[in-house]
């Protein structure tokens, strides 16, 4: 989701910072995007470290001279744990990335807000899980809802100041992390199943959703949980 919201965000002539904690998978972002006429640079960066996330802003500043939109859209999933077979290592883990990894995105990104002085738009990546039970496991689900309250709390805090705030709340989406239960015929089935839609969602149509709430055209919204979940949570 977030490579195709890097291609998307560069076709509208954004300039793109891609981030991810494997430098090779930053470059391959980045050359995909200079395939399609966008401009974007890589930054190697683990974003349950604060340093981490510091650098990839400070990267943006460097190259482009100011920050006007954060995403903050990295995120692991806990393979459906319940409390019991959910392990402190697992909880640290989910937590580390899914919500302390937002925390600090959020953080940094309002703090070279400020020092601009003209506001800027953060969007957080949530999930369906955020917004009730049985998306995910006990980790992910209290990780995701976590968001969610985050993603209002700085929405409230800050909206005097110009900085929107946002989250998108996908279902279930074709990516790297639903690999393996796409590849199980009972779980992909039972999907599809219960998605009004009938289907996975695409990576681009979560872009979409972030570019919107990135955009002037959600210029009124703020504080937001968006839901692109086929109508799986509108049962």
């Amino acid at each position: 989701m977030g490579r195709a919201a890097s291609i998307i965000f560069a076709q509208e002539g954004a300039k793109v910072v891609a981030v991810d904690y494997v430098g090779e998978t930053a470059e391959e972002t980045v050359r995909m995007v200079n395939e399609k006429g966008g401009e974007a640079i890589a930054v190697k960066a683990d974003v349950s470290h604060w340093d981490d996330v510091n650098k990839a802003v400070e990267a943006a500043v460097e190259h482009y001279g100011k920050l006007d939109i954060m995403v903050n859209n990295a995120g692991v999933f806990d393979g459906f744990k319940p409390c019991l077979e959910s392990d402190e290592a697992l909880w640290e883990r989910i937590i580390n990335i899914n919500l302390k990894g937002v925390f600090y995105g959020c953080k940094r990104a309002i703090q070279q807000f400020l020092s601009q002085g003209n506001g800027g738009v953060i969007v957080n990546t949530a999930s369906v899980a955020g917004l009730g039970a049985m998306a995910g496991g006990t980790a992910y689900t209290a990780s995701k809802h976590g968001v969610v309250g985050l993603t209002k709390q700085i929405a409230c805090e800050y909206a005097s100041q110009g900085i929107r705030v946002n989250a998108v709340c996908p279902g279930g989406i074709v990516t790297g992390m639903t690999r393996d239960l796409m590849s199980d015929p009972q779980t992909d089935q039972l999907i599809k199943q219960t998605t009004p839609l009938g289907r996975w969602g695409e990576p681009e149509e979560i872009a979409e959703a972030i570019l919107f709430l990135a955009s002037d055209a959600s210029s009124y919204i703020t504080g937001e949980a968006l839901r692109v979940d086929g109508g799986w949570r509108a049962k």
